[in-house]
């Protein structure tokens, strides 16, 4: 039996720099409901940004296994399974929790004002976003 994952809808990205040169808002923090995620397009950048009980997550949006959207995945114990073959990441780290293989990259993400930022400069999501 499969279960269907509905899509869930991408954050509305702001690309302006926020007054901290390395910070780029992203959407409201009132659009991610605890434990789920929601995706955001930073130029070629797809990033899953995850609500959790302890704060903030922000990984790769795609599996790197087959490229399922990781921002539709079940979050449980600071983890995401990929919707489409069961592969569980973890959200604090980006590594790969059942079995050996590639991981994800991971992103500084924060709240302000109700407002959710990502860390741009090292991972040059800045240059993207201009």
């Amino acid at each position: 039996m499969s279960v269907t994952h509905p899509r869930q809808p991408m954050l509305a990205p702001s690309v302006q720099a926020t007054r901290d040169s390395d910070w780029i808002r992203v959407g409201r923090a009132a659009d991610v409901p605890l434990l789920e995620g929601r995706s955001v397009r930073i130029g070629d950048t797809r990033i899953a940004i995850f609500r959790l009980p302890s704060g903030w997550a922000a990984i790769d949006h795609g599996c790197p296994h087959a490229g399922g959207p990781l921002a539709d995945g079940i979050v449980a114990d600071r983890c995401v399974i990929c919707p489409l073959h069961n592969r569980r990441y973890s959200l604090l780290t980006g590594e790969r929790q059942d079995a050996g293989g590639d991981g994800v990259r991971t992103y500084d993400v924060r709240e302000r004002d109700g407002v959710l930022e990502l860390r741009a400069a090292e991972h040059r999501l800045l240059d993207q976003a201009a």
